[in-house]
């Protein structure tokens, strides 16, 4: 027999592979079970089934330690669908679906949003991430820039749907994240950057109508912004490129 050799059919080579694949086996099969601690199990509307576990079954609950002192289950419970106000269009798995009520704070389509933590993001110091700048000591506007406070903000239709007040920077990236309107009563609503176009006389915004400023998901307090929170403004900008108004929701043919 040849070096390595144990018997005339079976050396170490052959052994050597052979763990490799009993160990490679395994290793995916942990990795496709690790990978569903997120988002699973999943909501399905076939019939008569609630949930979808996949095809490996979800692995055992582990509890992870946050920054901030809480604990967070994953993956956690999803014994309760959340309700869904919408229709599906046909009677197959995946259709369509034709909103019920207002889709723009309804959570389906382009305006859907994560049920996020209620509380606003931090630093790595533990210091709120997103602020106004007025609470800010020693950060300004560049120079270069236009100073948008003070500026009117119109939606798609060219109809004025609020007056910038103040600018909300987050301190870590050195950017801007939000613009502080006040619209029409008085009330304060934040405008994502992401959906505005900054002129030197007014603002442009395309995602949604003038008269639809009003209904923006307000913050729970004056000077911060929680992740729950920026997660449903950002969604009902974002639902307004399908739903402002009728039109958006037809073919361009």
């Amino acid at each position: 027999m040849g070096t390595g050799a144990i018997t005339g059919y079976v050396d170490v080579a052959q052994l050597v592979l052979y763990a490799f694949w009993v160990f490679f086996f395994i290793l995916i099969y942990w990795l496709q079970r690790e990978s569903k601690r997120e988002g699973y199990p999943m909501h399905t509307d076939r019939p008569g089934r609630d949930f979808v576990d996949g095809l490996l079954p979800l692995p055992p609950a582990k509890v992870y330690k946050l920054a901030n002192g809480q604990e967070r289950l994953a993956p956690h419970s999803r014994d309760q669908k959340v309700p869904l106000a919408a229709v599906p269009t046909a009677g197959f798995p995946g259709a369509p679906l034709d909103p019920t009520g207002n889709p723009m704070l309804d959570n389906i389509g382009p305006g859907s949003y994560t049920a996020r933590a209620d509380h606003p993001e931090h630093s790595h110091n533990g210091d709120v991430l997103i602020k106004p700048l007025a609470k800010l000591a020693g950060f300004s506007l560049a120079h270069q820039d236009i100073d948008p406070r003070g500026l009117d903000v119109v939606g798609a239709d060219g109809v004025k749907g609020g007056t910038v007040r103040e600018v909300w920077i987050d301190h870590a990236e050195m950017m801007v994240r939000y613009l502080e309107l006040e619209v029409a009563g008085g009330s304060r609503k934040l405008l994502p950057i992401n959906f505005c176009r900054i002129g030197r006389s007014e603002i442009k915004v395309q995602a949604i109508m003038g008269g639809q400023f009003v209904a923006v998901p307000a913050t729970k307090l004056p000077d911060q912004v929680t992740l729950l929170e920026e997660d449903k403004i950002t969604a009902y900008y974002a639902a307004g490129l399908l739903y402002a108004e009728p039109s958006r929701t037809e073919t361009l043919l």
